[in-house]
């Protein structure tokens, strides 16, 4: 496949972006789990003083085999380094899923998957029948980019394990249905290309993935920054006290088209313009918000039929606008449509569609939760600030079964989705440090 399914975020990094996420506490999920501490050789269940008497000092972090590990990860991609390309449920995507499995034996996790794949290590805890505190994040990666947008969060999550003495998750009906009839570029549909890659057999049901809410007690997800701010200011943990969530919106223009040179400018109806038109109102609208927290996007626009000498007869925009405020980029919204309409009118074509894909509201950090993150930091020494994620995450839909909240680490110029993406190596250790103090914290709650 070319491209990752496009329908909804919220299935490529909740239900489809093989999230890992490591329980280091509690309940038995169910009877599918594999025991993995006969082939590990180390024990599972860890008395309960362990984690009590857990502190920063006992702390080490293998940075040197974590970097093995995320550029061996790196080598299962669609594309030659330094860019990393993996798309769900290629063979590539399996054969990152068999290598992360094999690293949650080797900890002493038990491990399991559910029908679409999304991968499960479980560390059990003193009292195993209380809710779980999780940590994970993603190991798809889009064309072209970089080897850490993720993966920090997934092998990172594994080191933190480790360094505790280890040796479509958020259900939607409306998500459910929507993947029944969602197509890749190739026109695969999602299904078919789950079964292909040995997940979703024989079901046409996926409400089986669905965690129930309270189904853990805590989420926290280590993430790189994917923006400049903690580098440039020279911090090493960014505590995430809420995420901005995205809409997605598909615009569709119609026009007359016909020859570049024959038809007379006054005569025109050019799709190709309206589309131009629209693209520079998503601008000025979310400039218009007068908040830095507004963005927009115009991620895709193509033209119909795409000759150089022919006028366009039809446009497709495909817009993204977020926001920390869900009113304010709902205002937004409000305002490209309303710019479409009289864009149609101006330019006599035709709005065949403006559709909203999706409009996720923004999720807040539990306070418990950044509490433990900024304890854990300052027990660590480390320089920490309270700041918002702008670009969403697996813990955007989390928050909608436990309460969440995220670790920043500072990357390279901001740099994300892109072969340039990099985080140091102390940078990486730091960030796992406190993913570590910070669940145990939690797992005493």
């Amino acid at each position: 496949m070319a491209q990752r399914f496009p329908l909804l975020p919220f299935l490529v990094l909740c239900l489809c972006s093989s999230a890992s996420i490591i329980g280091i506490a509690h309940q038995h999920e169910d009877s599918t789990t594999q025991t993995m501490e006969d082939f590990s050789g180390y024990p599972i269940h860890e008395p309960h003083s362990f984690i009590q008497n857990f502190t920063s000092s006992s702390l080490s972090v293998d940075t040197e085999s974590l970097q093995n590990q995320i550029d061996e990860l790196a080598t299962f991609s669609d594309t030659p380094a330094p860019s990393v390309t993996r798309i769900l449920y290629t063979e590539k995507d399996v054969l990152a899923r068999r290598y992360i499995k094999n690293l949650m034996g080797i900890s002493g996790l038990s491990v399991r998957e559910d029908a679409v794949g999304n991968i499960f290590g479980r560390w059990d805890g003193y009292e195993p029948n209380l809710p779980a505190v999780a940590t994970g994040s993603h190991i798809d990666a889009i064309p072209y980019s970089g080897k850490y947008d993720g993966v920090v969060g997934v092998l990172g999550a594994i080191e933190a394990i480790n360094s505790l003495k280890s040796r479509l998750l958020a259900g939607s009906k409306v998500l459910v249905k929507a993947l029944q009839t969602t197509v890749d570029g190739q026109n695969k549909s999602f299904l078919d290309a789950a079964r292909a890659a040995g997940y979703a057999k024989d079901q046409d049901d996926l409400s089986s993935v669905f965690l129930r809410k309270g189904s853990y007690s805590a989420f926290v997800e280590l993430h790189i920054e994917q923006g400049p701010i903690l580098e440039e200011e020279g911090i090493s943990i960014g505590i995430v006290t809420a995420i901005a969530a995205p809409a997605s919106i598909k615009v569709e223009f119609e026009g007359n088209g016909g020859h570049a040179g024959a038809v007379l400018m006054p005569n025109r109806n050019d799709a190709g313009l309206a589309a131009a038109e629209l693209a520079l109102a998503v601008e000025k609208h979310v400039l218009e918000s007068g908040s830095i927290d507004t963005v927009g996007t115009v991620g895709i626009l193509e033209l119909h039929p795409g000759a150089i000498n022919s006028i366009p007869s039809k446009s497709h925009l495909a817009i993204d606008t977020r926001d920390i405020d869900e009113q304010r980029r709902n205002n937004v919204i409000e305002k490209i449509y309303q710019s479409a309409i009289k864009i149609e009118k101006d330019r006599g074509v035709r709005l065949s569609e403006f559709k909203i894909v999706n409009q996720d509201p923004p999720a807040l950090s539990d306070k418990s939760i950044t509490e433990a993150m900024e304890a854990a930091s300052k027990e660590l020494n480390l320089p920490h600030k309270l700041m918002i994620s702008r670009a969403y995450h697996d813990s955007l839909f989390m928050a909608r079964v436990s309460p969440m909240g995220m670790i920043f680490i500072p990357c390279y110029k901001g740099y994300s989705h892109k072969p340039e993406e990099y985080a140091s190596h102390q940078d990486i250790a730091n960030g796992v440090k406190v993913l570590a103090l910070t669940l145990a914290k939690l797992s005493l709650n």
